[in-house]
């Protein structure tokens, strides 16, 4: 789309337009069903700037998967950093998550939905890995602080209640699925932590 005559370029508000409106759009109808031009009318950039900045369709979602990832990770983060380390701090993660799925619109977790748009390809792995990675990480850190003896296995099992809840309300469309896998981890939390008196 022609720029007029004499307002300014700055590409970082252009990619970040691109990236808001594909986030939108792809999270709202799938990778598959919003094209190139699509996403270049709704961002006010012409597809040859997609292109300059992402280089392809695949590129450009990746590049939206990372960006949710880190604003997923930076909201829990900042949101369980004023909580007392221990169980209850755990257990918030639970709390934030629920919340997150009774949002108006929510269609579960936008990195998760690329993995399964792309079927599997080789940059949808890595940026999923990646988003998983960084969740057992932070339920790791947060189960060492609460005494857990052995966080690494109760880690990957909060893991998959997560993701699991996360599947299910997306679409159950209910949200009694994070009520159901807090009081999980509850137990496991619970069980885990006699283990090791």
């Amino acid at each position: 789309m022609p720029v007029q005559a004499g307002a300014t370029i700055d590409p970082r508000a252009t990619r970040a337009r691109v990236l808001d409106a594909a986030a939108r759009l792809f999270y709202d109808r799938s990778l598959a069903a919003v094209g190139m031009r699509e996403i270049a009318t709704a961002s006010n950039a012409s597809q040859l700037t997609i292109y300059r900045y992402f280089e392809s369709k695949e590129g450009l979602a990746a590049a939206v998967a990372r960006e949710r990832s880190d604003r997923i990770h930076a909201w829990l983060l900042q949101s369980l950093a004023p909580l007392d380390p221990g169980p209850t701090r755990v257990l918030a993660l639970f709390d934030l998550l629920t919340r997150w799925f009774a949002e108006q619109g929510f269609r579960g977790c936008a990195v998760i939905n690329y993995a399964a748009d792309s079927r599997g390809g080789l940059s949808a792995h890595e940026v999923t890995r990646g988003h998983l990675a960084r969740y057992r990480d932070l339920l790791e850190r947060l189960l060492i602080e609460a005494g857990v003896p052995e966080p690494v296995p109760l880690a990957r099992q909060l893991l998959l209640l997560i993701e699991g809840a996360t599947v299910v309300t997306q679409i159950d469309g209910d949200g009694a699925a994070g009520a159901d896998a807090r009081r999980a981890a509850e137990t496991l939390l619970a069980s885990s932590l006699a283990k090791g008196q």
